[in-house]
């Protein structure tokens, strides 16, 4: 049962990435392609408990809590460097 969930697990992350890839390339803002980047952190995420799982060992699980919170600071910090490069884009006088 724990492999066929796991199986499941790793499609879905892979199907994530493909969806996020098309993101990647096609996005039109900026915001979509942070999006899509912190799309393939959670499908690195998914896969290390994929993993896990499918060896038993609990070190693909630190590895996993590591992944999710340099995530998490990423996209923070990518999110402020849009957010100040749009008010810098507003502040500036066209000739």
């Amino acid at each position: 049962m724990i492999q066929a969930a796991s199986v499941l697990m790793v499609l879905g992350a892979l199907l994530a990435l493909a969806l996020a890839t098309v993101r990647i390339v096609r996005g039109p803002t900026d915001a979509d392609r942070i999006v899509a980047l912190d799309i393939f952190l959670a499908a690195g995420v998914a896969l290390a408990v994929a993993a896990s799982l499918l060896t038993a060992r609990t070190v693909f699980l630190d590895v996993a809590i590591g992944l999710a919170l340099v995530g998490f600071v990423g996209t923070v910090g990518w999110a402020r460097l849009v957010e100040r490069s749009a008010a810098v884009k507003h502040t500036e006088k066209k000739p």
